[in-house]
């Protein structure tokens, strides 16, 4: 597991005072500011951020020594990373997208069907969108208990149960 969790992104300016527009990926949105702070992928960055109002899919926030537009468009894009001990323990059954990532797919009879290369949400339950083995193809598979009955961290592996029509080439029974 990486020491670092992505927690959200800079999706650019806001008004011309440096002020930026903030995507949150955490499950409260506004906790993102408790974990600052914040660092871009490769760390070699560092981001103190303040909310200051939740707008349409984000908030508008202020960075320490980010004091005009033209410096918060440079940001945008970055993605922010948090430290995993500043984030909550999980249950059991929760998982961090970020641990997902590169785990092996195997169906329930051991198949193996690829391997996850991100995780998606847009709007109703997460997707693992997942590499198919021997391909650069992939697919979707709904991140929920029916199509995904384990996922076993210590080993690397899910098992998955995808329902019909989600794999190429399935052949009808």
């Amino acid at each position: 597991m990486n020491d670092k969790v992505s927690v959200g992104a800079i999706a650019g300016s806001y008004g011309v005072r440096g002020e930026l527009r903030i995507k949150s990926y955490c499950a409260v949105p506004e906790d993102i500011e408790n974990y600052s702070p914040l660092t871009s992928e490769d760390g070699k960055r560092s981001f103190a951020i303040a909310l200051v109002r939740p707008i349409k899919n984000g908030f508008v926030a202020r960075i320490t020594d980010v004091t005009s537009k033209e410096e918060a468009d440079a940001l945008r894009g970055t993605v922010l990373f948090a430290r995993r001990d500043q984030l909550p323990s999980l249950p059991d059954d929760e998982f961090y997208h970020a641990d997902l990532i590169g785990l092996q797919v195997f169906d329930t009879g051991g198949t193996l069907i690829g391997k996850v290369k991100t995780v998606q949400n847009h709007g109703a339950d997460d997707l693992l969108e997942t590499q198919l083995a021997g391909t650069s193809a992939t697919v979707f598979l709904p991140f929920t208990k029916a199509a995904v009955p384990t996922v076993d961290m210590a080993t690397g592996r899910i098992i998955a149960d995808p329902p019909d029509g989600i794999l190429p080439d399935a052949k009808a029974d």
